[in-house]
């Protein structure tokens, strides 16, 4: 069982985090850089090291997303980091321009600590995959690709849901080789209010 740690992060807390990721957007198109930030002038939940990921919308399409899946740095950098590199080094997307800034909307998800997975099949990890709330990374040799756990939205079926992440690193859908190394990760997801 996957625990998530003791992420808490306050409703204040979480619209500081999507003020300072939408701040290191417009920096970026103002600058060419990421937010700069003194970690200090945050509160103690923002500044753990944490892993995250943040992912831009507009009109309901995916914009962008970028994040790390080791947790390096103080969560609010990593946050500003991240935001930057999403508008602008997405390499599905072209840059962010101004004209889009006003229309997309940032959601931020603050990952746990991957967990390695046993399985001895396929269908022994289907079967251990919980559908809606596991992130998984799977790795094999230079093949790496993730799906965070948003992406059941788009892919329920835990089948296609494997297909499209083993297609994401590079192997094709139908593929399986006992040696693939799967880990889990749930996130803390908030996003600005669209409505």
């Amino acid at each position: 069982m996957v625990l998530m740690p003791s992420i808490k992060l306050s409703p204040e807390d979480q619209a500081t985090a999507l003020r300072i990721a939408r701040a290191s957007v417009q920096h970026g198109l103002s600058y060419g850089a990421a937010l700069k930030l003194a970690t200090g002038d945050y509160s103690l939940p923002l500044q753990q090291t944490l892993a995250s990921f943040v992912t831009l919308d507009k009109n309901s399409q995916l914009r962008g997303c970028i994040g790390a899946l080791e947790a390096y740095q103080p969560l609010i950098n990593d946050i500003a980091e991240h935001a930057y590199a999403a508008a602008f080094q997405d390499p599905r997307f072209a840059p962010l321009a101004q004209s889009e800034f006003e229309n997309i909307t940032i959601a931020i998800s603050v990952l746990s600590k991957p967990v390695p997975m046993t399985f001895s099949s396929e269908d022994d990890l289907l079967n251990q995959i919980r559908a809606g709330s596991d992130g998984l990374i799977l790795q094999h040799g230079h093949n790496r690709s993730t799906f965070l756990p948003s992406v059941w939205q788009q892919l329920p079926a835990k089948k296609a849901f494997l297909n499209q992440l083993k297609i994401k690193a590079g192997l094709p859908a139908e593929w399986w080789d006992n040696t693939v190394q799967i880990s889990r990760y749930n996130t803390f997801l908030f996003a600005e209010n669209t409505t």
